[in-house]
């Protein structure tokens, strides 16, 4: 991540027009969309309107852009470039990783009560046993036995912004961990090296475009390509028998528009050097507030999601104080409301949240 060390907060949150009509706290689904990242995206596409899509030039300049993405991840999360696949979401890494295990009905596979459907999604349909526990650390350890192949879980849970012990998980247990990254990644500190496979949802706290994520896997050559897409290929035979690129980019999804690669790298570079150290400051302003009134779920030192127990129907809560300017999310099932501080939340974002509640 390239960082911006001379802006200050105002400056840095300025970039966001969002900001002057919303207290947007709302990044654990999406993030806000800089200017820089926008005015990227436009002339990358004003590029091809006047250029076309086509010549060795385009494919040239949309293949460095896909190398200089994959660099700038790989640096963000302390991994090789070489150790990132591009995709379009976490879910889509989530199926990419499960596919190259070939899991079959004999093998196990523990997750918690806690994740993610863009998680239990693939896990589900990878044809393992899911064993589901506590998001504990000595329940998730109880649940392994002889058949379990994998632990999958999430480093920031989506639920209540907990952060789990994968390091230790992944270290006590014995077991490869996959990770969904995508309450973590932008959020909070993420070393890859301490995980064998890491989702990231570029469209989150990375306040990127649409459907641009991805893959971090520990060891490429000892993950099958199951999907194989074009990019999977470094040359292949007329009956589709191929030899796989170098490293993680033989997992690269699909094509991802040439602008979203322009935007996210614009947005990787608006972000300022303190991000995540204002992110945990605002997160505890926000929570400690909160628990004045509120039954707060989440826990202080943990992730940048708070989430307390509504009154009354969340989901007319949440419309509610969207009418009053404030973007914040329901947990469904669980009644909960969902707060996402950032580094560009300020105070006044919270105090117009409580005074949206109290109203």
């Amino acid at each position: 991540m390239v960082i911006v060390p001379a802006m200050d907060f105002a400056q840095a949150r300025a970039q966001f027009p969002v900001f002057d009509r919303f207290a947007y706290l709302n990044a654990g689904t999406f993030g806000p969309v800089a200017r820089a990242t926008v005015e990227a995206m436009e002339e990358r596409q004003r590029r091809d309107l006047e250029l076309g899509r086509s010549g060795p030039d385009f494919f040239l300049e949309v293949m460095h852009l896909r190398d200089r993405v994959r660099e700038r991840i790989a640096a963000l999360v302390g991994a090789e470039p070489a150790q990132v696949a591009l995709t379009c979401s976490t879910t889509d890494g989530c199926n990419i990783a499960l596919g190259g295990l070939d899991l079959s009905s004999e093998d196990e596979v523990v997750t918690t009560t806690a994740e993610h459907f863009g998680l239990l999604g693939p896990l589900h349909a990878s044809g393992a046993r899911i064993v589901v526990v506590d998001p504990e650390l000595d329940a998730i350890l109880a649940a392994v036995t002889p058949r379990t192949r994998l632990l999958a879980l999430s480093q920031v849970l989506w639920t209540d912004g907990r952060v789990l012990p994968l390091a230790e998980l992944r270290e006590r247990s014995g077991l490869p961990v996959l990770v969904d990254g995508a309450q973590a990644v932008g959020a909070i500190p993420v070393n890859a090296a301490e995980l064998d496979f890491l989702t990231v949802s570029a469209q989150k706290w990375l306040c990127g475009p649409d459907t641009v994520g991805a893959l971090v896997v520990r060891d490429p050559e000892r993950l099958r390509v199951a999907q194989p897409s074009y990019f999977a290929q470094k040359s292949f035979q007329p009956d589709g028998e191929f030899e796989p690129r170098p490293g993680a980019a033989r997992f690269d999804s699909q094509w991802i528009s040439p602008a979203a690669l322009a935007g996210l790298l614009a947005a990787l570079d608006s972000v300022p050097e303190w991000s995540y150290e204002r992110a945990a400051e605002m997160t505890e302003r926000c929570r400690s507030a909160l628990a004045e009134r509120f039954d707060v779920v989440s826990a202080p030192g943990q992730g940048t999601l708070v989430s307390w127990r509504a009154e009354g129907d969340p989901t007319r809560t949440v419309r509610r104080l969207f009418e009053r300017a404030v973007v914040v999310r329901d947990i469904p099932g669980r009644n909960l409301i969902r707060a996402s501080c950032g580094w560009w939340t300020s105070e006044d974002d919270i105090e117009r949240l409580l005074g949206a509640l109290a109203g």
